[in-house]
């Protein structure tokens, strides 16, 4: 009975595929609206629902710093009407901080493309009275008690002020919440004085003057920022930091719809609103990686992260 239901399935794949999609997509976030990942979403959605010919709704499933709304997307049927804005830190980084993962991040999941690759802000309030990298350091190096606020435990700010207080040698204490979004509404509010958020999270407080941008993560100067050293120009080398964000559908979904996803993607990143949208949060490209590329990265980054975590001595569980 088991084998007859696998080959009727078999058999309907290529017509489930020819026909795709036939109805509106959901697009799981697994963080609060407002975060770099849901930001980078909603950039993409308006062209990305365009080219597929239905809507692609996004549905925001916060919790355990996106791995439990990455564990039920990798559990949905494969075929493709559930997709994931994924991130490095759900989607690479999560086994070597979580030892109860519900998921495998290479076993689970098709991978359709790189959405955006940004680098973090060293961001300070205004009422902090430091004015470079250097000043910062110099006065947490004398003041070991700070906060410094994420948008979760293993999160990508988490880890991004974890190497830079190891590279610093200083001391600070993070603070985790559910997601961007309500971190920051509290360092704006100056429960906290220092973050390490990702570029689209910070850049409109950047703006505003809400908050001072110290440096970069970023191997050079960004467009959008050319008055932000990058951290190796202000003192702090080897400190880099990148977020990349990605479409991910669950495992067996048929190449052909993989495909698909992958080519509207591409052409949504290329229309000209998006790729303004893509550069004012310092997203990096406008081209997505392949599928083969994208599935590359995300092992060579659970690999490289792996290390990096064993050096920091960072675990959540």
């Amino acid at each position: 009975m088991k084998l007859l239901s696998l080959l009727a399935a078999l058999v309907t794949l290529p017509g489930l595929a020819q026909d795709y999609p036939g109805k509106p997509i959901r697009m799981v976030v697994g963080f609060p609206p407002g975060g770099g990942t849901d930001v980078v979403a909603r950039i993409i959605t308006p062209r990305y629902s365009e080219l597929l010919g239905q809507s692609v709704v996004i549905e925001n499933r916060p919790g355990a710093t996106g791995t439990m709304a990455a564990g039920q997307v990798a559990k949905s049927a494969p075929n493709g009407y559930t997709i994931m804005m994924g991130h490095v830190s759900v989607n690479a980084i999560a086994p070597s901080l979580f030892s109860n993962l519900s998921y495998d991040v290479i076993k689970d999941f098709a991978p359709i493309g790189i959405a955006a690759a940004v680098p973090h802000f060293v961001t300070v309030h205004p009422s902090l009275r430091v004015s470079s990298l250097k000043e910062l350091i110099s006065y947490l190096k004398a003041k070991s008690d700070l906060t410094f606020p994420s948008a979760g435990n293993g999160s990508m700010p988490h880890l991004a002020g974890e190497i830079f207080t190891n590279l610093a040698g200083v001391k600070m204490v993070h603070v985790p919440y559910k997601g961007s979004g309500q971190s920051m509404q509290d360092l704006l509010g100056g429960q906290h004085l220092v973050a390490f958020d990702t570029m689209p999270a910070s850049a409109p407080h950047v703006r505003s003057g809400k908050l001072r941008a110290l440096a970069t993560s970023s191997a050079a100067r960004l467009p959008a920022f050319p008055d932000v050293p990058t951290a190796q120009e202000a003192g702090l080398p080897g400190y880099q930091v990148t977020t990349w964000y990605g479409v991910f559908a669950p495992a067996g979904t048929p190449p052909a719809i993989v495909n698909r996803l992958h080519s509207d993607l591409v052409k949504a990143m290329q229309t000209p609103d998006v790729k303004a949208k893509l550069e004012g949060i310092g997203a990096d490209g406008t081209v997505s990686a392949s599928p083969a590329e994208f599935a590359a990265l995300v092992r060579a980054d659970t690999a490289r992260y792996a290390k990096i975590v064993k050096e920091i001595g960072l675990k959540m569980d």
